[in-house]
């Protein structure tokens, strides 16, 4: 049973804490914000000022609804003054010792029926609990910044809290038009024990440079439809409190994913924290701004001095799918396109599927008829490896099995004349296999396009350590004649997009593996707490959870680091044929196959 609360105190002002009495405020509750001096508790109330008015200048409140909300806020620098609440949430900075010291003298003031909330996104409830005299009143209640926008709230329960707390925290949640979602004291809770193990790989790859941040950041918003890059997002959560909540997972986990990336260090400790300092990964015009202005790590517009081969006349090895897509991009381009098929029934079904897409760009104004037709007249089907011989690019796009992949390259070697640039779509085999295939690695390179190709911007340009700069080159000015958006990349499992993803579903897996929350749950965290376009369970199925247990296998095998081992729940999925939406069941049921 849930208590009323009408009356309700938050213990720190800062952007968080700051945000989250603006929540209250404009749901009705008569608030009181408390921070430690005159300073503090000014800058408190301007936080809360310039969020109104930016809301009543978007046209989300009018200026009355400003002023009321302005108004059920006291502001005060005594934490006497919340004596006479129902609710106080602690919103002060991540740091135990502090917590535990706010929660001490919390508990000598508020009344005994008055529920202790903390909003800390990584440290144990339970150790801020037990500096009462009442642990069974506090609970989690973690608000996802900015508190006034997100939606998700998580509600974190230690093995004492009473159920009538837990009850009160939902309820208020659900007033304040969140979706709270109840799960135990773990560290990280959902969202965060998912989102910075994957924050924490993308700060390793700029650390190793093995792409820019740039790269990097572009990878991950135009491959999997994030509204941020990881780098571009550390830097809005602030590099100092990402290594402590980094710091205080490891701790409490010991999993070496967890465990802060070096360069984290060596940013705090060099003032680099993000944003709020104006430099982080990035540098930005002043302090607290969210405008990039360039730096010495800004690639400069034509940089890249490398000759490029001129290609004109290209090949797509392969029926599926991908393949096609491929040809279409590439013929609506207006380079001449051969395609490569096993038997005469695949070239003309190819053909079908190609003049499908393009019929129906045609009937959503995406395309004019004349366009289609020219695009179709670029296009030639063969079955004969023969008519590769005069081909400037061959792009392999067949089954993901490096045996096949590279007996075709093999094949290509003995066919195509000197100087032919060989790609291959692969996702996450090495490329160097296939270069080796061949007597001419230097021409070997990857071109790791997303599906559908003919929608998705990204495409990874892989080189090897005998990918010739000339030949990367060569590929990423053919991406930009394609309208695609180029990063690049070195040969390693997974590429960019791919080992920061999949790490990040299997981690999904093991947390839903055993039982800390449901797949409901941990889908709503990733969606409405990190503004992901889906959860990882939806996504899973999408893709397949063959696929994803055979990319996570490559990523084992190449990085040996024990924390991408498959998880087993889905391997043992994948054993029992439930692959996702392709088969009707996986980690859901669904209704057609």
């Amino acid at each position: 049973m849930s208590a009323q609360v009408s009356k309700v105190g938050v213990v720190g002002l800062g952007t968080m804490g700051a945000g989250i009495a603006e929540v209250f405020a404009r749901s009705g509750y008569d608030v009181v914000g408390v921070d430690a001096g005159d300073e503090a508790v000014a800058r408190g109330r301007g936080h809360i000022e310039q969020s109104t008015a930016r809301a009543v200048k978007r046209g989300k409140a009018t200026e009355e609804e400003r002023q009321t909300i302005l108004g059920r806020i006291r502001f005060t620098s005594a934490l006497a003054d919340l004596a006479d609440r129902d609710l106080i949430v602690e919103a002060v900075p991540e740091r135990l010792e502090l917590k535990r010291a706010v929660f001490e003298q919390l508990d000598a003031i508020a009344g005994p029926d008055a529920v202790l909330a903390t909003n800390t996104s990584s440290l144990s409830v339970t150790d801020i609990a037990v500096a009462t005299s009442r642990p069974a009143r506090v609970v989690g209640m973690h608000f996802f910044n900015p508190a006034p926008v997100l939606r998700f709230l998580e509600v974190v329960r230690t093995v004492v809290t009473d159920d009538d707390v837990v009850d009160t925290a939902q309820a208020v949640a659900t007033r304040l038009g969140k979706l709270p979602v109840v799960v135990g004291d773990k560290a990280g809770f959902i969202a965060n024990a998912l989102l910075f193990g994957y924050l924490n790989h993308a700060a390793s790859m700029f650390e190793t440079r093995y792409a820019t941040r740039e790269d990097i950041d572009d990878a991950m918003r135009l491959g999997c439809g994030l509204p941020m890059g990881p780098l571009a997002l550390l830097d809005l959560i602030g590099l100092d409190t990402a290594y402590e909540i980094l710091d205080t997972m490891y701790k409490q986990g010991r999993d070496r994913l967890h465990a802060p990336s070096p360069i984290l260090k060596q940013m705090v400790t060099a003032g680099l924290r993000g944003r709020k300092t104006g430099k982080g990964f990035y540098t930005y015009e002043a302090p607290n701004s969210p405008v990039v202005v360039p730096d010495a790590l800004t690639p400069v517009p034509n940089g890249d001095e490398s000759p490029t081969r001129p290609i004109e006349r290209v090949a797509v090895v392969g029926s599926g799918t991908m393949a096609v897509g491929i040809v279409e991009v590439l013929a609506k381009a207006g380079y001449d396109v051969l395609y490569l098929t096993r038997g005469v029934e695949k070239v003309a079904a190819v053909r079908a599927s190609l003049q499908r897409s393009l019929d129906k760009a045609v009937l959503r104004g995406k395309l004019d008829e004349a366009a289609r037709e020219a695009a179709l007249g670029r296009v030639q089907g063969t079955t004969d490896f023969d008519d590769l011989a005069d081909r400037d690019l061959v792009i392999e796009a067949v089954v993901e099995e490096l045996s096949v992949k590279a007996a075709l390259f093999e094949t290509f070697d003995e066919i195509c004349k000197p100087g032919t640039i060989l790609a291959t779509t692969t996702s996450s085999l090495p490329v160097v296999e296939l270069a080796a295939a061949t007597r001419r690695p230097a021409d070997v390179v990857g071109l790791h396009f997303f599906n559908p190709a003919p929608v998705m911007k990204l495409v990874e340009v892989v080189s090897t350590v005998s990918t010739s700069p000339e030949v990367a080159a060569t590929m990423v000015e053919l991406c930009e004649r394609l309208d695609k958006h180029p990063v690049q990349c070195a040969d390693r499992a997974g590429f960019i997009v791919n080992a920061l993803l999949f790490p990040y579903l299997n981690d999904a897996v093991k947390m839903l593996a055993i039982r800390y929350a449901s797949e409901d749950d941990i889908d709503t965290a990733m969606k409405t707490g990190c503004g992901y376009p889906m959860g990882p369970f939806e996504l899973l199925d999408v893709v397949g959870l063959d696929v994803a247990l055979a990319i996570q296998r490559t990523l084992y095998l190449e990085y040996r680091e024990p924390g991408f081992a498959p998880a087993p729940l889905l391997e043992h999925l994948t054993r029992a044929g439930f692959l996702g939406r392709k088969t009707g069941r996986g980690f859901r049921n669904h209704e057609s196959v």
